[in-house]
């Protein structure tokens, strides 16, 4: 008996945002944050990673974001801001059920890109220090670990990153 090949999984296709975007987003961001909650973060980190559609229209001055879709449907969101000569990545989450799939090295993809095309020569993101995955897609994706602030965000430590264009 002669096994099928693995399900391929739908491409995803990543755009720039746009402002009929914004409710999709919040609620992306709701679905991310409401998700089995890693132990231990505290409820008012959670919230402000939550944004209603007026805070998220706040989030994008002075910010690109692009969304990830699978089969239509909003799968992940980044935002880049360039500074000083840099890139520096803020706000990706992914769908939780779409994680694993590409969507995040897609979205990062789509921002270095971005950078390039920006004349940066170094893209930096950070991370929660307890959010091992995300390490590990910044480090398959060529990026250094290259510092750790403690207790830097509602008292989280947090991992820098940083990549040389």
């Amino acid at each position: 008996m002669r096994a099928s090949p693995p399900e391929a999984k739908p491409s995803v296709t990543v755009e720039r945002i746009t402002h009929q975007d914004v409710p999709e987003i919040c609620a992306l961001y709701k679905r991310v944050w409401d998700a089995p909650p890693v132990a231990g973060l505290r409820p008012e980190l959670l919230k402000s990673w939550q944004p209603t559609p007026l805070e998220f229209t706040s989030w994008m001055e002075g910010v690109t974001y692009f969304a990830a879709r699978r089969d239509g449907r909003l799968v992940g969101v980044i935002g880049c801001e360039i500074a000083q000569g840099n890139c520096r990545l803020v706000n990706l989450a992914v769908d939780p059920e779409a994680r694993r799939g590409g969507v995040g090295a897609a979205l990062v993809g789509a921002a270095i890109e971005w950078g390039r095309h920006a004349n940066a020569t170094e893209i930096w993101a950070n991370a929660l220090a307890r959010f091992t995955a995300v390490a590990a897609l910044f480090k398959h994706l060529e990026f250094a670990e290259c510092g750790l602030l403690h207790r830097h965000e509602w008292g989280e430590d947090v991992r820098l990153f940083e990549r040389v264009l």
